[in-house]
């Protein structure tokens, strides 16, 4: 009975969507892929664009938390939070701090999502289904006390120590370290299936690996470029011989 019912619910659901065309083409989208909020600015603007050559959309904006959870009284926020945008043009959003900012850690950095959703128009056809898509991107409150750092190749002075399951990685800089990739060859590192990581200021995270030689790990830096790194090892200890 649970069957019959299941197969014709799907096939009435399938049915009713055959009669519907699917709008999902996004349409505002975001000059980057990632924010760096330096500590030394009050404020920092993001472009945002409607790539529509004939429709305005609406376009909303917010900050998270980490666990999803949207900030209204935040360290910082995002204005307007909601906005036209004609076609074919840009427009601004505003990351403002606020005193809660004094609450967040001054000796690394803080990570928060920035998100983006597109409201289209209403369609003036009555058989179209729409979608509103929405960008996510994170975005790192960088403090003043580490910017100097942030210039000289922090990502190489972390190291990898050899475990019974692998490989722990220590990330004992003060930023955020997110990780896309690791292997045995920079080409493994770089195109191997691998379940991306961010590891926190300053904390470990354990990489279930083979030993291997000379590992290869790649990352996303500040300009959301891909990098791969290479380590030598002695010992259990290995650390990072060069980038590319």
């Amino acid at each position: 009975m649970k069957s019959y019912f299941k197969k014709g619910f799907l096939t009435a659901l399938t049915a009713t969507l055959s009669f519907f065309s699917l709008n999902a083409n996004s349409a505002v989208t975001l000059d980057r892929t990632r924010i760096i909020f330096p500590g030394t600015e009050k404020s920092i603007n993001v472009t945002i664009s409607n790539d529509n050559p004939e429709e305005a959309y609406l376009a909303q904006s917010w900050i998270e938390d980490l666990q999803g959870n949207k900030l209204t009284k935040g360290a910082i926020l995002a204005t307007p939070p909601l906005q036209r945008v004609e076609p074919n043009s840009k427009s601004l959003v505003r990351l403002s701090t606020t005193p809660e900012l004094n609450k967040l850690p001054q000796d690394r950095e803080s990570v928060f999502y920035f998100n983006l959703r597109e409201v289209p128009p209403k369609s003036a056809d009555s058989n179209v289904l729409q979608i509103a898509l929405q960008s996510r991107v994170k975005l790192f409150y960088r403090p003043k006390s580490i910017l100097a750092i942030a210039e000289t190749g922090w990502a190489q002075k972390v190291t990898l120590t050899k475990i019974a399951t692998g490989y722990r990685l220590n990330n004992t800089t003060p930023f955020n370290l997110t990780v896309i990739g690791f292997g045995n060859s920079k080409a493994q590192a770089e195109k191997n299936t691998f379940s991306v990581f961010m590891v926190p200021p300053k904390s470990t995270h354990d990489i279930k690996s083979i030993a291997i030689s000379t590992p290869y790990l790649t990352y996303i830096n500040d300009y959301g470029g891909k990098p791969t790194m290479s380590f030598s090892c002695q010992g259990t200890v290995c650390k990072v011989t060069g980038e590319e």
